[in-house]
């Protein structure tokens, strides 16, 4: 995106962010509002997830990194239009290695103050440290940073031939799965440098929705436990939809693990409400991710298009007929 571009982006966004009701706690009610909700396509956000791995791992400072950022880019500025579309450079020191990374914004319906997030990390872990052999080279990384991404795409193409009610804002962080097991301090740099640097200094959306490894055949989304406390009505929203839909076999209403992940550091930095789609079980005292996280065998095959379609038939249910 060129200067010119950029400025004109953060000046649709400053005109319109910041503005959200006085009365605290309006934007996490919802009702059915009667309106026709668009149709999501799990087949679509499938082909979505395959793009993305046909550019190779998506780690910082590698070939694969730097085409998907442009295909990711070139999709969001087809969908959003040009002048909607905004990469958030920045650099970073990790282990001896200089990493050069990018969040990657798109707006849609920028005229309305009234806004709502959507997120999720688009590099992969450049580490299989839970797999058994290989364990220092990358893995595909297809749910765990695909799938969010493909769910975001197709809503993406959405919202482009569906003006939504409200301004939705899509936003895919990068360095999320830099660190080291245990160190923290090294995961989630994309939300941490997005957090503590806003693009758009007051931006208040109503809540943010964080996703992550949504695509697995068989997936768990019990009610992340940190979701419940900083979003309860929302969660609770989503997960009656899910149950309304057929979907309560995937969203599972019982209390899920406490994970930190972008959606707690958002939460940290600043005062958006932002809660976790992400596939575990366990319960509070025994996080448990599904057998192909942090492995090679995160690849296409794990990923099903029935698990992508719950995920964005509630979203959509959401935000077409609930806001």
């Amino acid at each position: 995106m060129n200067k010119n571009n950029s400025i004109l982006f953060l000046v649709l966004i400053l005109l319109v962010s910041g503005c959200t009701s006085d009365n605290k706690g309006a934007g996490l009610q919802f009702s059915e509002k009667g309106r026709q909700v668009p149709v999501f396509s799990g087949d679509s956000a499938y082909s979505y997830v395959e793009a993305q791995l046909n550019f190779g791992p998506r780690v910082p400072n590698t070939e694969g990194h730097k085409n998907t950022r442009q295909y990711l880019e070139k999709k969001l500025r087809e969908y959003a239009g040009s002048n909607a579309v905004f990469s958030q450079e920045f650099t970073q020191e990790v282990y001896g290695e200089s990493l050069k990374m990018a969040n990657i914004i798109a707006a849609f319906n920028t005229t309305t103050s009234d806004r709502i997030m959507l997120c999720a990390h688009w590099d992969t872990r450049p580490r299989a440290d839970e797999d058994t052999e290989r364990q220092d080279e990358f893995i595909p990384g297809a749910d765990d940073g695909g799938s969010g991404v493909a769910v975001l795409l197709e809503l993406a193409r959405i919202l482009s031939d569906n003006p939504p009610p409200v301004g939705v804002d899509i936003v895919l962080f990068d360095g999320e799965d830099v660190g080291k097991q245990g160190d923290l301090d090294h995961y989630f740099l994309g939300s941490r440098h997005w957090s503590k640097n806003p693009p758009v200094p007051g931006y208040k959306p109503r809540f943010g929705i964080l996703l992550d490894m949504v695509g697995a055949e068989g997936a768990s989304f019990p009610k992340e436990y940190y979701s419940t406390r900083f979003a309860p009505n929302l969660v609770n929203e989503i997960w009656e939809i899910a149950d309304q839909k057929g979907h309560g076999d995937l969203f599972l209403d019982e209390e899920g693990s406490p994970i930190q992940d972008d959606h707690y550091v958002i939460n940290q930095n600043t005062e958006i409400p932002v809660i976790d789609i992400i596939n575990h079980t366990g319960g509070k005292n025994n996080i448990v991710f599904a057998p192909h996280w942090h492995t090679h065998g995160d690849d296409l095959s794990i990923i099903s298009t029935e698990t992508l379609q719950a995920v964005g038939d509630v979203l959509l249910e959401l935000i077409y007929n609930r806001i």
